[in-house]
């Protein structure tokens, strides 16, 4: 873990090196796809959340986010095979960036960051 000052212009700008951005998501989907398959399963996907970096789920229920994958799912999962693809993994990752950003907003804050997180890539 490390601390890292950051504000939505850093995170945007992370976002917008579509470069950098894309080595990011695509070494991430690779340590996701556990099976080597191609695509990520909502199993895989859920796995990814069960570290301490992921204290807002870990304090849901289960069927909260059962909820959640689902909307997920519904979203991103394009072709509704059940799956995400690396480009739909892509696309939700920078949704959740985004989201990440417009949070922080333009006031710097203290954030501290996981090794792996792509926060921590982004500083």
């Amino acid at each position: 873990m490390s601390v890292a000052i950051i504000d939505s212009n850093m995170i945007e700008k992370f976002i917008n090196n579509s470069e950098a951005f894309e080595k990011c998501i695509g070494e991430r989907f690779n340590l996701l796809d556990v099976n080597k398959d191609g695509v990520l399963s909502r199993d895989e996907l859920q796995n990814d959340t069960n570290d301490s970096s992921y204290v807002e789920l870990a304090l849901q229920s289960k069927e909260e986010v059962d909820s959640l994958y689902s909307v997920v799912f519904e979203k991103f999962d394009v072709e509704k095979k059940g799956t995400l693809g690396r480009k739909e993994f892509g696309s939700l990752m920078k949704e959740v960036m985004l989201a990440m950003a417009h949070g922080v907003g333009d006031t710097p804050v203290f954030i501290i960051l996981q090794e792996d997180s792509l926060l921590q890539k982004a500083v």
